[in-house]
C-alpha cells in the first residue's frame, strides 16, 4: 500500500485545495498532484494563483502564496470513484477539524464527489457555495485530473481564475 500524502497547510492560508485523494503516483512521490496527466500546477499558474509553474517535487512552495493542499480521504487509489461512501463519511471529521485548526478563509473542493459527501446535498453547482465549511467560504472548481476529459484546460483556468479574482481583492 502506498505512501500518505502529507497535508501542505499553515495557519490563515487564502485558498486550502481539497483533492477528493491521492493518486497512486502521489502517494508513492509523496508529492501533490504528481502524475503525469494531471493539470492542477499549470492551471494555478495560468489562472494567476502562482507567479511561476510550481513543479511537484517542489510543492511545499505553494504555502508562499497562501495557498494549501489536502484530501478530503487519505487513501490513495487510481481513480477517484473507487473510493466508498463510507470512506468520506470517515473522514469528515478528521477534515473538519484541520478546517477548525488553520482557518483558510476558503475551502475549493477539486471536484464535486468531496462536497457532496461532506455537505449531504444531492447537487451543487460549480463555484462560490451558499454555505460556509466550519467558517470558511466554500469553493467548487473542476477536478483538474487527466481522467476529467469534460473539462479542457481553457475551461480549468476559467473556473479556477473566477476563485483567484475573488481572493486577490481580499487581500
Amino acid at each position: 500500500m502506498p505512501a500518505q500524502l502529507t497535508d501542505i497547510i499553515d495557519h490563515n492560508l487564502k485558498v486550502l485545495f481539497c483533492g477528493i485523494n491521492p493518486g497512486l503516483k502521489s502517494a508513492l512521490d509523496g508529492h501533490h498532484f504528481s502524475g503525469r496527466s494531471n493539470r492542477f500546477w499549470k492551471v494555478l499558474h495560468q489562472s494567476g494563483f502562482t507567479p511561476e509553474q510550481i513543479e511537484p517535487e517542489n510543492d511545499t512552495t505553494i504555502l508562499q502564496s497562501g495557498l494549501g493542499l489536502t484530501t478530503a480521504v487519505a487513501r490513495a487509489t487510481a481513480r477517484a470513484d473507487e473510493l466508498s461512501k463510507e470512506e468520506f463519511k470517515e473522514s469528515i471529521e478528521i477534515f473538519k477539524t484541520k478546517v477548525e485548526q488553520f482557518q483558510p478563509q476558503y475551502i475549493a473542493f477539486l471536484g464535486k464527489p468531496a462536497y457532496i459527501a461532506f455537505s449531504g446535498k444531492k447537487q451543487i453547482s460549480w463555484g462560490l457555495q451558499a454555505d460556509d465549511f466550519c467558517g470558511a467560504k466554500v469553493w467548487v472548481l473542476p477536478n483538474p485530473s487527466g481522467l476529467n476529459r469534460g473539462f479542457s484546460l481553457d475551461d480549468l483556468v476559467r473556473h479556477y481564475a473566477e476563485l483567484y479574482q475573488v481572493i486577490s481583492r481580499i487581500n
